[in-house]
Formats: C-alpha cells, sequence, structure tokens
C-alpha cells in the first residue's frame, strides 16, 4: 500500500510516518510538506508541496490512501492566506484525490469542528457539525467538513474516513505548540509542577486530549481497514481544573470567562502572544465527545492517559524538545527565539 500525507512534517504528520513505517501493510509512504525535513524515516520520500498553489497530480499518482493533515494556525493575523491554506487548500486536495483515482481519503477533522454541546454528557459523531463561530479554526474544520460531504456525494466509491480528536500532545511537539499558541515570552524553565501554583477554574473548562503516538495509531488503523464516516478520539479522563490542579499540584482559582477571555484578547491585539481569544470560545463550548465507535470499528485504544499527555507536553516544553522537521525543530524558532518575535505574534507564519 502506497499513502501519501499532506502536512506530513508537523504533530501528528511526524508520529504517523513512523506508524506506518512499521506496518507491514504499508510499502511506501510518500510525505508531503512546504519544507524539506532533514529527518529520513523508513519507507518515507519527501515532496516540498504547498497545498494551496502547487499541482497534486504528481505525488498523488499510485496512491492507495492519501492522509490529508495539512493545516494552518498560525499566522492568526492573516485571515485570507488561513482560509486559503485550510479551505480552499483541503478542497484542493479532495479533488486531486479525485482526479488521481485515489481509492481512500483520511481527512483530520477536530473536536473544534462540532457545535457548541454539553460537558455533563458525551456526545457521538452524529452531533452537529457547524463550528464555534468566533473560532477561525473551528469554522475552518466545520466548513472543510460540509466540502468533504459535497465531496461523498459525487465520489461515493471513494472510502471516506474523518477522525475528530481532541486536543494533541507529546514530548517531541512542545517547542511548536509552544510557539504556535503561547509565544517566545513564555519563560519555559518555570514549567515545572512545583512551580505552578494554580490553574483558572473557568465554567466550562472541561475538554479531552490524547497523546499524538495514540491518534497516530488511529491513523493507521483507518488507513489500513475497512471503515467509513467520522470518528471521536480521545483519552481519559477528561480534563477540567480540578484534574490539571491535581496532576500539576496546583490550587484551582476561580476566574470568570469574560475576564479571561478579555486578557487573552488584549494580549492578542498588543502583540504579546500568537493567540486570538477564538481559541478559548472554542475550548468552553465544544462538546465532550463519546469514543465508543473508534473503540468498536477501529479497535482503537489509547496507550496515554490524557493526564499523562499534558505532563509529557510540559516536560517537552521545559526540556526545549523536538523534532528536526521544519515545525518541530527547536532551531526554527532563532536564538533567544528572535525568529518568533520578529512574526509580530502571528502576522506572519515564521518557520
Amino acid at each position: 500500500m502506497r499513502v501519501v500525507i499532506t502536512g506530513a512534517t508537523g504533530n501528528v504528520g511526524a508520529s504517523l510516518v513512523r506508524a506506518l513505517g512499521e506496518d507491514d501493510a504499508v510499502t511506501s509512504i510518500v510525505g508531503l510538506a512546504r519544507r524539506h525535513p532533514k529527518w529520513q524515516p523508513a519507507k518515507t520520500e519527501w515532496a516540498a508541496v504547498d497545498i494551496s498553489t502547487d499541482d497534486l497530480a504528481d505525488p498523488f499518482e499510485g496512491a492507495d490512501a492519501v492522509v490529508h493533515l495539512a493545516w494552518l494556525i498560525q499566522p492568526s493575523r492573516r485571515s485570507d492566506l488561513l482560509w486559503r491554506t485550510n479551505v480552499a487548500g483541503s478542497r484542493r486536495v479532495f479533488d486531486a484525490v479525485a482526479r488521481a483515482g485515489v481509492a481512500t481519503i483520511v481527512y483530520a477533522s477536530s473536536v473544534g469542528a462540532y457545535s457548541p454541546g454539553p460537558k455533563d454528557r458525551r456526545v457521538d459523531e452524529d452531533w452537529p457539525v457547524m463550528g464555534v463561530p468566533t473560532s477561525f479554526y473551528s469554522r475552518h474544520k466545520a466548513e472543510v467538513e460540509r466540502s468533504l460531504d459535497a465531496f461523498e456525494a459525487l465520489h461515493p466509491g471513494i472510502r471516506v474516513v474523518r477522525l475528530r480528536p481532541g486536543l494533541l500532545f507529546k514530548r517531541a511537539a512542545a517547542t511548536e505548540q509552544r510557539r504556535l499558541f503561547a509565544g517566545p515570552f513564555v519563560p519555559v524553565s518555570l514549567l515545572r509542577r512545583q512551580l505552578i501554583p494554580f490553574v483558572p477554574d473557568v465554567d466550562g473548562l472541561r475538554f479531552q486530549a490524547l497523546h499524538t503516538a495514540d491518534v497516530a495509531d488511529a491513523y493507521r488503523r483507518a488507513i489500513t481497514r475497512d471503515v467509513r464516516g467520522a470518528f471521536n478520539l480521545a483519552a481519559e479522563p477528561v480534563l477540567d481544573p480540578h484534574e490539571l490542579g491535581r496532576i500539576l499540584n496546583a490550587r484551582p482559582v476561580k476566574v470568570s470567562p469574560s475576564l479571561l477571555r478579555a486578557i487573552v484578547h488584549a494580549t492578542w491585539r498588543m502583540h504579546l502572544q500568537p493567540t486570538p481569544s477564538g481559541w478559548l470560545d472554542m475550548g468552553l463550548n465544544v462538546p465532550v465527545m463519546d469514543t465508543a465507535r473508534a473503540r468498536a470499528e477501529l479497535g482503537w485504544s489509547p496507550r496515554f492517559s490524557s493526564s499523562e499527555a499534558v505532563l509529557e507536553l510540559l516536560e517537552g516544553m521545559r526540556t526545549r524538545a523536538g523534532t528536526p522537521t521544519p515545525p518541530l525543530d527547536p532551531g526554527t524558532s532563532g536564538r533567544g527565539r528572535v525568529r518568533e518575535i520578529l512574526t509580530g505574534m502571528g502576522r506572519r507564519s515564521g518557520f
């Protein structure tokens, strides 16, 4: 089986390349990314491709499956660029899959695609997928899902799978995630349990997470098994202020959602950090997912708890962990994180 992966050098992509390299059913992997990595894993060849502009015919030729992971989170101040890559670029990928006669497309959706939902019970994959309006990430994920609905209707012979994971953490993605969401001014040397005095106790702050290696295993299973449709992915436990306080040995401190949102918005407007307040809105509003279908039909079960994934990420941030690919390499931040500062906290991608 020949598998092509868009966004193959990022958090999920790098883990999926490793997982497929160890699967006997996969004979070759084509990793597509905007920049070539310094890394050469088993069975893998690389191609420099921008899904928003480049021809996708050659990379998809002869593929048995395409996994679409490519996605931009930054620059958060360039909504036009984000839409061209995330939404229009995804449509270009789907069109190229059909033209190349690829039998399977696996799309990286997200819990963020869901409409606002309950935190006190779990929803399955039939919950509405209309996104959270104030989050560009959520809107884009939902818009691409609707494009994929149209694609499925036009091409019923192509097997379409959508994976909707919670937040994805691993040690090697720590530098990338700090850069994308926190910016250069966060003192990562302080990110250890004994130095975190409190966590914000915000109404609605209940979310799901899992280790990136576990989501890569779910992608591997979706590629190699005859399944279709959407699958929720998350590990236990559901994370809330009290669970975060427990694993971090920190005290939950009550904070109003409006105050926290105002702080996030103000610091983003002041270019002190790269994350707009829509990310907070999404986290406070997306539902808690039921993962029964993935466990039953994919035979999938996470090896890591959500708490273990969080702690691994924090340790990775503290030790400046990474992987030799452009998105994950700590060196892409520049000496003293100067390259991050020069991006204007979300004005340019910077890596």
